[in-house]
């Protein structure tokens, strides 16, 4: 049981008594009687749970559903019930919706308006994307952009932001492990081996809220400062495991920018408001979207068990589905990128666009010098049960010329590397058809023809 405290709509909370996975929308209807805040899919998909959550860090829209209480602690929520100003006053965002006719059902609504208020906030303007995970189905999205728009030409009301920033003087809380260290962290985990790490709980919270698992001991990662962050030099960027997706985008996106297009299509701004990099590699998914392009980019992963320190390849940690090189009590600590010229190119495959989970995803890397493949690395999510290197596709390129020829010549190999297999997202032969059709699209691009999905042409 636990006892932690945060500010929710303006009003210093305590809350003692409580399971550490016990999920705020699930206190917040229950418990507090804020029944705005929706819950639909109750897995970070819909954004009907939507919330603004504040702290050092600035305000960002978190889901709800896959949001434990412990990881308020010390912070500031508000929810739809608290964005009428202590005058009465509508948020400009509530006022647009209604001038816009952008609501008609409701169920959607208070979360779309918590993320727009977020997003006006931080003075968001592109509402496609910091909307994309909130989902309507009987209003359409026109209006409520048109709302967004429209709120955006209005200041933030001043008593919003300066609730925001008043976070909570706070002491460790009882109860439950939160960390403010690694070495904290280490020694909390060493004693308790089989315990379970969380970061941001976009995966572990549909543990809870989906197969109902009880997850023993926890510890909430988040508070981890020496492990959160980004450091740029000369021959690296390095990059500490509970650094958010949403962070990573923009550090990321002037070396690689196609690892940053593809991190804009990770979930959801919710999820990758709380998504960090460190869980999406610890939890060892074949379907992981990070892993494949930190291979393809020859990253280093650096673990850590008490006071003792390794390092290995990326690709070396993946070694069976559900299986990883990581002892009892190790964490992934850091994850480091060499810089160097960007050949970096990453396609996910999925149904849809904007929040989806990839059917498959491709990563390429190759070094071409004199119209020679002098140097590749290849990586794929979804081929397999691990994140997994193309080993023949590579040898069959390596030491050829960069040509069409090459390429089709190399195709064969594919199913050398690969058995995919086949489920609900695509067949095994839809996978390596896709796959193969990857590496010509790479080829292709880089001889300058022009591709964009979200463009259909005849």
């Amino acid at each position: 049981m636990t006892s932690i405290r945060f500010v929710l709509n303006g009003t210093d909370v305590e809350v003692a008594g409580q399971p550490a996975t016990r999920t705020l929308v699930d206190w917040l209807r229950e418990d507090r009687g804020l029944k705005g805040t929706k819950e639909g899919c109750n897995e970070g998909d819909c954004g009907a749970c939507t919330v603004m959550l504040s702290d050092e860090r600035g305000s960002r829209a978190v889901n709800a559903c896959i949001l434990f209480l412990p990881q308020l602690h010390g912070k500031v929520v508000h929810t739809v019930e608290g964005l009428r100003s202590p005058d009465g006053a509508l948020h400009p965002v509530q006022t647009a919706m209604v001038a816009e006719h952008g609501s008609q059902c409701g169920f959607c609504t208070p979360g779309f308006i918590m993320s727009m208020a977020t997003g006006h906030l931080n003075g968001e303007t592109d509402h496609d994307t910091h909307l994309a995970g909130n989902l309507c189905r009987c209003t359409g999205y026109a209006p409520i952009v048109r709302a967004a728009e429209a709120a955006a030409k209005e200041p933030v009301p001043a008593w919003l932001a300066a609730q925001a920033a008043a976070l909570p003087d706070v002491d460790a809380p009882e109860g439950v492990a939160l960390p403010r260290s690694s070495d904290e962290l280490a020694a909390w985990y060493s004693a308790n081996p089989e315990g379970r790490l969380i970061a941001g709980a976009t995966d572990v919270g549909l543990w809870v809220t989906k197969q109902l698992r009880d997850l023993g001991p926890v510890a909430f990662l988040a508070g981890v400062e020496d492990m959160r962050g980004i450091e740029i030099t000369e021959d690296a960027i390095h990059i500490g495991a509970v650094t958010t997706l949403a962070e990573l985008l923009p550090a990321i996106a002037p070396f690689y920018p196609g690892f940053a297009a593809m991190i804009r299509r990770y979930g959801s701004a919710q999820v990758r408001a709380a998504a960090t990099l460190g869980g999406n590699i610890a939890n060892g998914s074949p379907i992981g979207d990070s892993p494949p392009a930190l291979i393809a980019l020859g990253a280093t992963l650096y673990l850590r068990k008490g006071d003792e320190r390794r390092s290995m390849p990326i690709e070396a940690f993946f070694l069976d589905y559900g299986k990883q090189d990581r002892a009892p009590g190790e964490f992934v600590e850091a994850v480091s990128i060499p810089r160097g010229p960007d050949r970096l190119k990453c396609y996910k495959i999925s149904k849809r666009f904007d929040q989806d989970i990839s059917a498959l995803l491709g990563c390429f890397n190759l070094t071409i010098e004199g119209g020679t493949v002098t140097a590749a690395r290849i990586a794929y999510g979804g081929m397999a049960g691990i994140p997994k290197r193309a080993a023949a596709v590579e040898a069959a390129l390596i030491g050829q010329p960069w040509s069409e020829a090459t390429v089709q010549a190399a195709l064969p190999a594919f199913k050398h590397d690969f058995q995919p297999m086949s489920d609900m997202r695509a067949s095994a032969d839809y996978r390596m058809q896709a796959a193969q059709n990857l590496l010509l699209r790479y080829f292709l691009e880089d001889q300058g023809l022009a591709t964009d999905v979200l463009e259909v042409s005849a």
